[in-house]
């Protein structure tokens, strides 16, 4: 399985991230940090020093490959949450709110906010009220995971749009289009994937598709067959390259679901690891 990495935003200062399977934790680049945070000539040399004035820090920090800007990967020194927390305490910042607002995601609320409410889908039996494998449902879903984030929460789109190159359903015949989507057979694992492909291509909301579109298809294969999809066993990049292909071809992409499928429905843990990689699907790859 490949690296899982990040780039998140502070005042727009880029800062890399990297995923640990082992702890199920982000670890952020410390001298992106020092970059992002203070104002400094020697990012490298100001972490150095930090790191040497204040001990306690090495207890939340570890070595991970990045990429640098030169393309090459560096085994670079990392901090993880509470090393990050710990890290804004030691240094000179006289606006520490904002990053520790930054820190529990407040600054990006639209991936971070959104997540947390999609945990709460399973903490809080929410799917238990929601229709199976309809538009009607695919929109509860996508209200419930957007709503305050996007003022479309739970609306289709009244726009055309495109991305890569493909232009998505034209809204002008989603009644239509809808209908015919509902009206697919959802018995079988093949029919159930074939529905899943077509709501793709149609791409009902103007953001937010992807992560909502994946519940929708989760619920559909844990109602009709018994099964839903270990997320965490499809590979990003194969993902997307065979979302991209399924308009025309989607032998790739029901290959890698068939092949990710459990009958753990039931498994929080399942579920969980479900949302961190369907969301991590949707960030920008190191």
């Amino acid at each position: 399985m490949k690296t899982k990495a990040s780039i998140r935003l502070f005042n727009k200062v880029p800062v890399r991230a990297r995923w640990d399977d082992q702890t199920s934790s982000w670890w952020y680049a410390a001298t992106d940090l020092i970059s992002a945070f203070v104002e400094s000539n020697n990012a490298r040399v100001y972490w150095n020093t930090t790191k040497k004035r204040n001990p306690e820090l090495v207890a939340f920090c570890r070595q991970l490959k990045l990429t640098a800007e030169d393309g090459k990967r560096y085994n670079t020194d990392c901090l993880n949450e509470k090393g990050v927390r710990e890290l804004v305490f030691v240094l000179p910042v006289k606006r520490q709110k904002p990053i520790l607002d930054w820190i529990r995601g407040m600054a990006d609320p639209i991936d971070e906010q959104s997540k947390r409410k999609a945990y709460e889908l399973y903490e809080n039996s929410i799917l238990d009220d929601v229709e199976v494998g309809t538009i009607k449902g695919l929109k509860q879903i996508h209200g419930y995971l957007f709503e305050g984030l996007y003022d479309f929460a739970g609306k289709v789109r009244d726009k055309n749009i495109s991305k890569g190159g493909f232009t998505f359903a034209n809204c002008t015949f989603f009644n239509e289009i809808f209908t015919d989507i509902e009206s697919m057979p959802d018995s079988t694992e093949d029919e159930i994937l074939d529905k899943y492909v077509e709501m793709n291509i149609v791409h009902p909301f103007m953001e937010g598709n992807g992560r909502a579109t994946r519940v929708w298809l989760d619920m559909l294969l844990k109602e009709r067959i018994g099964k839903c999809v270990d997320w965490q066993m499809i590979d990003k990049r194969d993902y997307l390259n065979a979302m991209e292909l399924s308009p025309l071809d989607s032998t790739k992409i029901k290959e890698l679901i068939s092949n990710a499928l459990t009958e753990k429905i039931d498994d929080r843990e399942i579920f969980i690891k479900g949302i961190d990689y369907s969301y991590y699907y949707e960030e920008i790859e190191d």
